[in-house]
């Protein structure tokens, strides 16, 4: 290829730019042929600009290992640094042993779970014997199971991202320089990264781990996800991190939409969304839904609700809605907590029907 000559030019010259024009073809059959369907490519090969085929990319087929799973990170960093907000791996490495014979396998594979989560794509794949979560003990089990309900819940906080990455040229895995570009220590942190602008995340990269030091970087304060509990930033700590848990931070200044648990992405509920308000500092967020499909929302089918948090007034406003598309439920109920102590005693529901309504949390810390 490299010393053909092409349509496009000298295959030296061209080479690398095969993954873009092979996802465009992809991408313009689709969208003649199925018009009421959104694509979706998954690729293992990336060039600038393919995020526009609705491409997501994947890390290859890689080997079980802690090495190569401490190498996703950056990889997944320098890929979205690259301009592509789009990546994914093979949770738990494309080639890997049989979970039923090697019991020492499943560390590895839980804590790459934990950290597929916060991926843009969490995803299972790879070759032999199959890693679907009943080949594991039943402690392993009930781990996988809880990641895989946390990650139902955050699907609106992702969608959200995703509309971010459309509206605002955003992106979902944020090298720490993204948002603390003042703070030397954070530049030189390879192996934490935010999700979206809100969650800090530290995948546990050695076996036997208990704890795990998590650098909070920044000068505000931070919540464990977990516990509520505050910490202040600019500094390291030792965070838990037994085998059933990923240290997780988030950001003070930070409004988290998390939804139910469903048996499936599009799987109907009566239960309400709930919003974490993370207090410290006032906070905006876009809460973002369409059809789910189409492309209804490139007429201006979707709906955005913005969200304004006053730390000073310790009041949320949840402002009117701007747009609409068909299905639309008339009214959500949204569940309001303060996400450092989300107690039930201090929850406020609201039927939202559009309008713009005010919610007070005064004991909001």
């Amino acid at each position: 290829m490299r010393e053909q000559s092409t349509a496009a030019g000298p295959g030296i010259v061209v080479n690398n730019s095969f993954p873009l024009l092979h996802t465009s073809g992809v991408h313009d059959g689709m969208r003649r042929d199925q018009q009421d369907k959104r694509v979706f490519i998954l690729s293992r090969s990336a060039y600038a600009g393919q995020q526009r085929n609705g491409v997501i990319t994947w890390s290859g087929d890689t080997h079980a290992s802690w090495e190569t799973l401490a190498k996703q990170i950056p990889a997944a960093l320098n890929f979205s640094l690259s301009g592509e907000p789009y990546w994914s791996a093979d949770i738990g490495g494309f080639f890997s042993p049989d979970p039923v014979k090697d019991k020492t396998y499943a560390e590895l594979f839980v804590r790459w779970h934990q950290f597929g989560v916060f991926n843009p794509m969490f995803r299972i794949h790879g070759a032999g014997q199959g890693k679907e979560i009943w080949n594991f003990d039943p402690a392993i089990q009930k781990i996988l199971i809880d990641d895989v309900k946390l990650r139902y819940r955050l699907l609106p906080y992702v969608y959200s991202l995703s509309w971010d990455v459309l509206s605002h040229r955003g992106t979902m895995m944020r090298a720490l320089a993204f948002d603390f570009p003042e703070d030397a220590a954070a530049l030189r942190v390879t192996d934490q990264y935010m999700f979206g602008k809100a969650f800090l995340v530290s995948p546990v990269l050695q076996a036997g781990a208990t704890t795990r030091s998590v650098y909070l970087p920044g000068d505000g304060r931070w919540f464990d996800f977990w516990t509520g509990a505050a910490q202040a930033g600019g500094r390291r700590v030792d965070a838990k991190a037994d085998l059933a848990t990923l240290p997780l931070f988030v950001r003070a200044g930070s409004i988290v939409p998390l939804g139910p648990v469903k048996a499936y992405a599009d799987a109907p509920s009566d239960e309400p969304l709930e919003l974490r308000v993370y207090p410290g500092r006032d906070a905006a967020y876009e809460l973002y839904d369409d059809q789910g499909d189409g492309y209804g929302y490139q007429a201006g089918k979707r709906a955005v609700i913005p969200l304004a948090w006053s730390d000073k007034q310790r009041r949320l406003t949840i402002q009117a809605r701007d747009g609409a598309f068909p299905g639309m439920p008339a009214t959500v109920r949204f569940r309001v907590v303060c996400g450092a102590a989300p107690g039930a005693e201090d929850a406020k529901i609201i039927a939202y029907t559009g309008a713009a309504v005010t919610v007070a949390l005064p004991r909001c810390q």
